[in-house]
């Protein structure tokens, strides 16, 4: 029998595994041990990252939190269902990503970017990072645009600008929400895209809230991010960061943005939830250490890009709560320290009937005063200092019966003026109405109309002023300044206006 020649296959293997690269293909895994009230204890996974996405069996994810040397602490991104002892885990190297884009506008999301509103998941190119670097000095620029928000008091005594960081704070039930509704609804047709993050809140609050935006028209250039008190502490956790993620998408596109915390104190709960569970070690009222750090890199992305990185910029409007007007609590003193400012709503004024009950003494912004237009500048300055006076007469005054006629005109003055800054809920006035309205406050103009009266007044006057003057009124919107002429005008239209009524 003859002999065949092989030797031709064994040259081809050789020639084939010389050419081999060996690569070891061996994943980061690791065994789920314990897993409750959203957190979850891993054992294994020694290269996992703080923050690092981690896979679970059964399509579950969750969050790197707590890196100890044999134990990983992560907390659940959604329900625990399924989910038991012995589960393999996996690290997959990234961290927690939300679509962003023009498809989000109108749309109800929650913390992970999944639609709440019963549509089609929205169809977005791009994905985000929750949690990036806040933009560094050289990338902002100067804060000199302001954002108007509809509201008398706010736009004249406490400015907000454009890239600012203004802090609401107050009791429950004081109309913090509300100031946040009308500043998103005063943003129709200012090309200025609204975020509107729900923390905590009851779902019948949020889809109250929902349907006014809807019935409005502000729906088409806001988005809300909703992490209702039904959901666990993670989801409550990571919905402010989601939010900012959203707006950075726009603001570095170059699009003005509003975002809106509802509110931090909730989130701040949350935190501490979340810290306690995982065995951190507690601190004051038993936050943990890191809780400052908490807000201090979520609200630090709020800002005025320079026109390198695109010319954008994000406002932030944090909500904090406060507990029987305590503003030196831990969490309140924390957010004041990190903001440009803050709108201290009072209980008192709002059950006295001042809508909004805004204290001007304790209020306050750091910024928009530069970002104020002149007519506006013109008139508010002397408008704080009225109020302020009127406020410190009436606590004079209740201690003696016998008022001297200058103290008298000062407590008239102030009270018409107080009548004159009231508005209703859902009613954003403009600048100009504004700057029309504080002017002839200020000049004592109101001072033979009975207090009750001074709202019926100030509305039936912007509408002759508006009909018979209108051209004055265009004159100061479009060139944000109020000229002597323009002054002149305004009394003139008062003389009118007082013959017309008699």
């Amino acid at each position: 029998m003859e002999k065949r020649d092989y030797s031709f296959i064994t040259d081809e293997l050789r020639e084939q595994i010389k050419g081999f690269v060996f690569d070891n293909r061996m994943q980061n895994a690791g065994r789920l041990v314990a897993c409750g009230d959203g957190v979850l204890t891993i054992e294994g996974l020694t290269d996992v990252k703080n923050g690092e996405l981690i896979y679970i069996n059964g399509g579950k994810y969750a969050l790197a939190m707590n890196l100890e040397e044999r134990r990983v602490g992560a907390i659940l991104l959604g329900d625990a269902d399924d989910l038991s002892g012995g589960d393999l885990a996996y690290s997959t190297g990234r961290i927690v990503s939300v679509p962003v884009g023009e498809a989000l506008l109108g749309r109800v999301v929650d913390a992970l970017g999944s639609p709440l509103d019963g549509k089609s998941k929205p169809v977005c190119s791009e994905y985000r990072n929750i949690e990036s670097p806040a933009p560094s000095i050289f990338e902002r620029s100067k804060v000199n645009e302001p954002l108007y928000t509809g509201i008398k008091a706010i736009d004249s005594m406490i400015p907000i600008g454009k890239g600012q960081r203004e802090l609401i704070i107050g009791d429950r039930q004081t109309g913090k929400t509300a100031i946040a509704v009308d500043t998103i609804l005063n943003q129709k047709g200012k090309d200025v895209i609204c975020i509107y993050v729900a923390i905590g809140q009851k779902a019948s609050g949020v889809a109250k809230l929902i349907n006014i935006l809807n019935e409005r028209g502000a729906m088409e250039y806001t988005v809300v991010v909703a992490a209702t008190a039904s959901y666990d502490a993670p989801i409550q956790y990571l919905a402010p960061y989601t939010g900012t993620a959203i707006a950075e998408y726009f603001a570095y596109n170059g699009k003005d943005v509003l975002i809106v915390y509802d509110d931090l104190t909730k989130h701040a709960v949350a935190y501490r939830a979340l810290s306690l569970l995982l065995r951190r070690p507690s601190g004051r009222e038993a936050y943990p250490g890191d809780i400052f750090y908490l807000h201090s890199r979520l609200l630090e992305r709020s800002a005025k890009l320079s026109k390198e990185k695109g010319g954008g910029s994000i406002t932030a409007l944090p909500i904090i709560e406060t507990l029987s007007g305590d503003i030196s609590a831990y969490i309140p003193t924390n957010v004041i320290s990190i903001t440009d400012g803050q709108i201290y709503l009072e209980e008192g004024l709002f059950n006295s009937g001042v809508r909004p009950a805004i204290n001007v003494g304790l209020s306050v912004s750091r910024v928009g005063g530069s970002a104020q237009e002149k007519a506006m500048r013109k008139v508010s300055g002397k408008t704080r200092l009225d109020l302020a006076h009127y406020r410190e007469m009436v606590l004079f005054s209740r201690f003696g019966s016998d008022i001297d006629a200058a103290t008298k005109a000062v407590i008239d003055k102030g009270e018409r003026l107080t009548e004159a800054i009231k508005q209703p809920q859902y009613a954003p006035v403009s600048m100009t109405d504004t700057v029309i309205t504080l002017f002839i406050s200020m000049n004592d103009l109101l001072k033979n109309i009975p207090v009750r009266e001074v709202t019926d007044y100030i509305k039936g006057f912007l509408n002759y002023f508006h009909l018979k003057h209108g051209k004055a009124g265009d004159e100061i919107a479009s060139s944000g300044n109020l000229t002597d002429e323009n002054e002149k005008e305004i009394f003139a239209a008062v003389k009118e206006y007082e013959q017309r009524i008699k």
